[in-house]
């Protein structure tokens, strides 16, 4: 059993109470995939919307160690994992509240993404996967690069974007008048 005192907070969305039921429950995004650091804070979190976490489901796909038992304030967690199980979601048990499914945020993602797939997984009501959630992030992002890499070749190629205006009129019409042509 790994001892740890938790240095930072976890970085946590929940779904607000509400009568629409998700498939989740909200997102975390652990800072590394020590599970016998990270558990910790989180059970911690936790405590106040879902009470003592007691036990915790994985995959073991993304977690190098999954530790049987974690130490969290005041109580242990017992770890269990399942390959059946999304790898991309978390399952903690309470004995008062029952279960809280949470997306499991890869430690290595970029802050953007990352609000984005807290936000979306915590959405009252959502009947999106963390599957879903996570490969549809990885669309977007593959959209923003590609998108990126052509401006990136178009500026290397010579063309350019247009220079922004200096003082722009708004609401301003132009009227030719009579006998001055256009130049």
């Amino acid at each position: 059993m790994t001892t740890f005192a938790p240095l930072l907070s976890a970085r946590l969305s929940l779904t607000p109470k509400a009568t629409l039921v998700g498939l989740l429950d909200g997102a975390w995004w652990p800072r590394s995939r020590d599970l016998a650091v990270e558990l910790p804070a989180l059970a911690d979190a936790l405590e106040g919307h879902y009470g003592r976490i007691t036990r915790v489901t994985v995959n073991p796909t993304h977690w190098p160690v999954v530790p049987r038992k974690v130490s969290a304030t005041g109580h242990t967690v017992h770890v269990g994992w399942f390959t059946e199980q999304d790898p991309d979601k978390m399952i903690l048990l309470s004995y008062s509240v029952g279960r809280c499914d949470l997306l499991v945020i890869p430690p290595e993602t970029q802050p953007a993404s990352a609000a984005r797939l807290m936000t979306a997984a915590a959405l009252p009501g959502s009947i999106l996967t963390a599957d879903v959630l996570m490969s549809d992030e990885a669309a977007t992002e593959r959209r923003t690069r590609n998108s990126r890499s052509g401006e990136d070749a178009w500026e290397t190629e010579g063309g350019a974007a247009p220079p922004p205006l200096r003082h722009p009129v708004v609401g301003a019409r132009m009227i030719a008048l009579p006998g001055n042509p256009r130049r």
